[in-house]
């Protein structure tokens, strides 16, 4: 069996490329800078469920990718989650929030309904992470 995104994280979401472990994702609501990390392997739900070495990696590209988000967004602070509540597919939030933002200081889920992003905006918040993810070294 090999890995295949959950149905619900690809109608949701654009794909920005992949880490050594990760598939990295661009969630489709404009008012966050909102990227997900999908570990790439099958029947994963929880973090615990993955091999030594792949949780491992997972929290190495976790935190070199909040790294990034802190470098590119300068955020006020980042809300980093795997909930899965309603996409049992392990997959990890990393979302730059900022005072100034439409739900601050609550979380962003369920606050307002989701506001896409015009299809060239999306392809620059694309670009602008894709440029990091090759610079990525373990």
């Amino acid at each position: 069996m090999s890995f295949e995104l959950h149905h619900q994280l690809a109608a949701d979401c654009f794909e920005v490329g992949d880490l050594p472990l990760c598939r990295v994702l661009l969630a489709n609501d404009e008012r966050y800078p909102w990227f997900i990390l999908v570990p790439r392997r099958v029947d994963i739900m929880e973090i615990h469920q993955l091999e030594t070495e792949d949780r491992n990696q997972l929290w190495l590209e976790s935190d070199w990718f909040s790294r990034e988000l802190e470098q590119l967004f300068t955020p006020d602070k980042l809300n980093i989650a795997a909930l899965g509540n309603m996409v049992p597919q392990l997959h990890i939030h990393h979302i730059a929030r900022f005072k100034t933002d439409d739900a601050w200081p609550a979380p962003v889920w369920g606050k307002h309904p989701a506001k896409a992003y015009p299809p060239a905006s999306a392809g620059q918040r694309i670009e602008q992470v894709c440029t990091r993810l090759a610079l990525f070294s373990e």
